[in-house]
C-alpha cells in the first residue's frame, strides 16, 4: 500500500514549482535582454570624435566642389575630359541606405562623396558617376557605394551596400555581366579611400591589404568583382601627401595626391594600367590635376542665371 501524500502538501508544491519555473523564465528573460543589448553594441561601433575644424569646415550648409582637368587612358589613347568631385556632409538612413529627409536619433552622418567624369572616344561620349556615402566617424566601411556608366553603347550601374555582408548588385548591357547579385565578406573599398582622406588620413591603410578596387575600374575592365592583394604606400613632402595604391595580379597603380594639413584638399591622382584589350593592350596613364575649388550650396543654384558658376569652376 503506497503513503498518501497529505492534502496540506499539495497546494505547497505547486506554489514551489511555480516558482521555480517562475524564476527560471524571468533568468532567461535576462539573458534574451542582455544578448539584445550586447547585439547592439556590436551594430554601432564607437565614434571617433570630431575636431572643431571639422565641424567648422564641413557642417556649414555647403559642400566642396573642385573641378579637374582629365586625360583618360581608354581603348589604348588618352582622352581629354573633365572631373568635378562633390564633397557634403547629410544624414543617412543606416537600413534604406538613403539620405534622410527628417531628424532621426537613427541617423548616421555620412560625408558623401559624388565624383563625375566626361571625355570623348571618338564620336560618342562617356559619362561616369560615383557616389560613395562614408561615416564621418570613420568607425566603419562605406556604407553604400554605386556607380553608373553612360555612352553610346549602352549603360551600366553597380552597387554595393553594406549590410551583414557586402551585398552587390550589378546591370550591364554586356553578355555575361547582365544581371548579378551577390554577397561577399567585408574588407577594404578603394572607393571609400578617398572619403577616409578628408576625414583622417592617419587611418589609411597601409602595407600588404586586401582591397576591392575602384567600381570604375573593375567595370571599365570588364574584371571580376572581388578583393585583390594590393600594397599601400604614404609620405609626404612640402606639404603634399602621396597615397599609392599597387595591385600587382592588375598590373595597376594609383596615386592620390593632397594636402597634409586640413582639409586634406585632393590636389591631383595619376592611375596607371593597361588600356585596350587583347594583344594590343598597352600601359597608360590617366591623370587628373585640379583647376579649381569652391564652397556652395549647389542644390539651390539651379536657375539659369546660376550657370555663371560654372565658369568659375573651368567647366
Amino acid at each position: 500500500m503506497k503513503p498518501s501524500i497529505p492534502t496540506f502538501t499539495i497546494p505547497f508544491l505547486l506554489l514551489t514549482f511555480l516558482l521555480a519555473v517562475g524564476c527560471k523564465q524571468k533568468n532567461n528573460t535576462e539573458t534574451s535582454t542582455d544578448i539584445a543589448i550586447s547585439t547592439k553594441a556590436k551594430e554601432q561601433p564607437s565614434k571617433i570624435p570630431l575636431s572643431e575644424d571639422f565641424k567648422e569646415y564641413w557642417y556649414t550648409g555647403k559642400a566642396e566642389i573642385t573641378s579637374y582637368q582629365l586625360e583618360q587612358a581608354r581603348y589604348g589613347e588618352l582622352r581629354d575630359g573633365k572631373v568635378v568631385l562633390i564633397y557634403v556632409t547629410e544624414p543617412f538612413l543606416p537600413k534604406e541606405q538613403v539620405k534622410a529627409n527628417n531628424s532621426n536619433p537613427e541617423n548616421i552622418s555620412v560625408l558623401k562623396l559624388n565624383a563625375t567624369k566626361e571625355f570623348l572616344t571618338g564620336i560618342y561620349p562617356y559619362s561616369i558617376m560615383s557616389s560613395t556615402f562614408y561615416p564621418v566617424y570613420d568607425n566603419q566601411h562605406a556604407i553604400k557605394t554605386s556607380l553608373s556608366v553612360q555612352e553610346w553603347c549602352g549603360h551600366v550601374y553597380s552597387q554595393l551596400n553594406n549590410r551583414e555582408k557586402f551585398d552587390f548588385t550589378s546591370h550591364s548591357y554586356f553578355e555575361g555581366e547582365a544581371d548579378q547579385a551577390f554577397s561577399m565578406e567585408k574588407t577594404i573599398l578603394e572607393n571609400e579611400i578617398w572619403n577616409k582622406i578628408r576625414i583622417n588620413p592617419d587611418n589609411l591603410p597601409l602595407g600588404d591589404v586586401s582591397i576591392i578596387p575602384s567600381l570604375e575600374f573593375l567595370r571599365l575592365r570588364h574584371q571580376e568583382m572581388k578583393a585583390y592583394d594590393a600594397n599601400a604606400q604614404i609620405s609626404s613632402k612640402d606639404g603634399v601627401t602621396t597615397y599609392t595604391l599597387s595591385y600587382p595580379k592588375l598590373e595597376r597603380n594609383l596615386m592620390i595626391k593632397f594636402t597634409t594639413d586640413f582639409p586634406h584638399s585632393i590636389e591631383s591622382w595619376t592611375e596607371e594600367f593597361k588600356s585596350g584589350f587583347g594583344p594590343n593592350a598597352k600601359t597608360l596613364t590617366t591623370s587628373a590635376s585640379k583647376i579649381k575649388s569652391i564652397k556652395t550650396a549647389y542644390w539651390q543654384q539651379n536657375e539659369n542665371k546660376n550657370s555663371i558658376l560654372r565658369d568659375s569652376l573651368g567647366l
